[in-house]
């Protein structure tokens, strides 16, 4: 005769509901911060000073990221756009507004989202976490007052090479006129149609901030 099944202890039940909860709470709060649809769900897990850690779902597939990161081209010509993105301040006092340099970083695990993860990052002492931390990032945006880019993939040391298409992928790289920045003029419509559509990019001879990063 088998046996009656024994119930749950009631605090492993109430662990349980805990951490089943969180996961709930976090989506919900990734749908609720999204601007539109348009993007996929997302959340700033952490910033230190220009650095921003941003985690979006697992099942985020690359072409969701870089639509992500359009938006985050387009938000820089817009006046506190960012700041509408839940992204804090990164240089209040720049002359060209609060947010003159800004490096985002896109994450589907969401433990490099942490703030002391991205804060050992950014010091640095431990070569082999931010070895790692690099190998996990999906996604990059930077912008350094006159110059943006952005990437999908892990972020490369070293100047680009004919082999950096096998790891990670180009969506522009250039320079943004003191009139498109923000918090420095109006937002040229014709110019955020244009990244909306996928506008082609000119190229530019200048090496990349993003992968010579010490």
């Amino acid at each position: 005769m088998a046996q009656p099944r024994k119930k749950l202890d009631p605090i492993v039940r109430f662990g349980l509901g805990v951490f089943i909860g969180s996961f709930v709470l976090i989506f919900v709060g990734m749908i609720l911060v999204r601007p539109d649809r348009s993007i996929p769900p997302y959340s700033i897990g952490s910033q230190e000073g220009t650095m921003v850690a941003v985690h979006v779902p697992s099942w985020t597939s690359d072409a969701e990221i870089e639509t992500l990161i359009q938006r985050f081209r387009l938000v820089a010509r817009e006046p506190n756009g960012f700041g509408r993105m839940k992204i804090q301040p990164t240089t209040p006092q720049h002359p060209d507004g609060s947010y003159g340099r800004v490096t985002i970083y896109v994450f589907t695990d969401e433990k490099w989202t942490e703030p002391d993860v991205l804060h050992q990052y950014v010091v640095g002492d431990d070569p082999g976490l931010r070895d790692e931390f690099r190998k996990a990032v999906r996604g990059q945006y930077l912008l350094d007052e006159s110059w943006e880019e952005g990437r999908i993939g892990p972020v490369l040391s070293g100047r680009d090479s004919a082999a950096t298409p096998a790891y990670a992928r180009v969506l522009f790289m250039g320079t943004l006129t003191s009139e498109g920045r923000d918090g420095a003029g109006p937002k040229h419509d014709a110019e955020s149609a244009a990244i909306l559509r996928g506008a082609p990019e000119r190229p530019e001879p200048s090496p990349s901030p993003l992968s010579t990063e010490s």
